[in-house]
């Protein structure tokens, strides 16, 4: 009975530790020369014939084969029709927040409670979450892990996604606090047997007010003896002074223009997550330096008279007039639907912006709106050297074929949960007559 017993132990380690994430990878030790592919910085810019030279997890050289500068050195990668890519960063994302949606044991999205700015999503981070190892064979090798819930939701922190735990994942801490705006349109419950046409809201400006309220007391607090302590007005200090920006979930063009109007008041650096209708009012964004994160390109447009292709073109419509975009994540099955992030961006350039273009939502301008941009987002020298080689475009899923994947120089494993179970069934009928 007892060795039945040991050996069904060791059966389901030895399974357990099959399906286990990739052990990270360790630290960059040897020099890194990629020459010959196609570099796309991130930043617009693309070099034909290039050389990249990375050590000690930092990008060292950045240039074309043939200046005389470019010396190829250590372990030298000839990446010859191929190209080369900065690592994708998921805005707005709860990666590592949970596992099976089926599962509540499973979930750490949201905390109970409105008012939660005090609360840190990245404690609540599994760095070796299945879901988050599936995001690297497309590129995806960081993301804001974001808390979702209450009226602020909570504090984000900014990730990398080959890491032993969230201590060693994390590449900037507590970047901002998430406001889920109010709505100026209610709609009834129709499963209660209201009305569902939409209406004002009465309570709108109410709930602004409240909002106004709880800053200013947060203020009050800050400002005195700060006895006795409280946890959520402490958190409130870093947005005041700017150190943590304010990011606002929000659609509408009232919504949006009141959330500006609140973050002007006390001085909050403010992000619009969402903006559906942002487009309405890019003169007034631009104007008070207000970026916007769009949601991903493929779902139904909100607006009952809003064009099909809406979703598709609505980035177009904020770069043409200046409005620097993002694009993250939300929605149903969002961390599952994470790993198609490029492509989402591949969809924007399909309806009208240029390639390289579409390509800073993902890389330079996430890294500038999420205050990272000293560190990733570009391939540029002093920079993270966090960066992959794909056989083709990385934009269209028929050329996202990683061959190479780096995260701060450190050669990272492709191999996840999905691809192991792909080599396990694609032979299974092939030697069946």
């Amino acid at each position: 009975m007892k060795k039945q017993l040991i050996y069904g132990l060791l059966f389901f380690l030895v399974i357990g530790n099959s399906f286990a994430q990739q052990t990270p990878a360790p630290k960059q030790t040897k020099v890194y020369t990629i020459k010959g592919a196609t570099a796309h910085l991130g930043n617009g810019e693309v070099i034909e014939n290039s050389v990249i030279m990375f050590a000690n997890g930092k990008i060292t050289f950045v240039g074309h084969a043939n200046m005389n500068t470019a010396m190829q050195q250590g372990i030298i990668i000839n990446a010859t029709g191929k190209h080369v890519y900065p690592g994708f960063i998921a805005a707005n994302s709860t990666l590592g927040l949970g596992e099976v949606d089926a599962v509540k044991a499973s979930l750490d999205v949201q905390e109970v409670g409105s008012m939660n700015p005090h609360i840190r999503s990245i404690i609540a981070y599994n760095a070796e979450s299945k879901v988050v190892e599936s995001m690297r064979p497309n590129g995806v090798f960081m993301g804001q892990i974001t808390p979702r819930g209450g009226r602020i939701s909570g504090t984000s922190t900014i990730v990398q996604f080959d890491a032993w735990n969230w201590e060693d994942a994390t590449i900037k801490v507590d970047d901002g606090i998430h406001m889920n705006w109010p709505g100026s349109i209610t709609y009834g419950r129709w499963w209660l047997g209201e009305d569902p046409s939409a209406k004002i809201n009465p309570n709108y400006v109410k709930t602004i007010r409240s909002l106004e309220e709880y800053i200013a007391n947060a203020k009050t607090y800050l400002n005195g003896n700060k006895t006795p302590k409280n946890l959520e007005f402490e958190a409130i200090e870093e947005l005041l002074n700017g150190r943590k920006k304010l990011f606002v979930h929000t659609h509408g063009e009232r919504e949006i223009i009141d959330a500006i109007n609140f973050a002007n008041k006390f001085n909050f650096k403010l992000v619009i997550v969402g903006g559906d209708e942002a487009y309405k009012i890019t003169d007034v964004l631009v104007k008070n330096n207000v970026p916007v994160i769009l949601q991903r390109a493929h779902r139904i447009p909100n607006g009952d008279d809003s064009d099909y292709d809406f979703s598709y073109k609505l980035a177009k419509l904020l770069i043409d007039k200046g409005v620097t975009v993002a694009v993250g994540m939300n929605g149903q099955m969002e961390r599952m639907n994470t790993r198609n992030l490029p492509f989402y961006v591949g969809t924007y350039a399909a309806h009208g912006i240029d390639k390289e273009e579409a390509l800073k939502m993902i890389t330079s301008n996430s890294a500038k709106i999420l205050g990272i941009d000293d560190k990733v987002g570009t391939i540029a020298v002093g920079k993270d050297a966090t960066l992959f080689i794909s056989e083709g475009d990385a934009l269209d899923m028929r050329g996202n074929i990683i061959s190479d994947a780096f995260i701060q120089g450190r050669k990272i494993s492709l191999e996840t949960h999905q691809t192991k179970l792909w080599k396990r069934y694609a032979t299974k009928y092939k030697h069946q007559k």
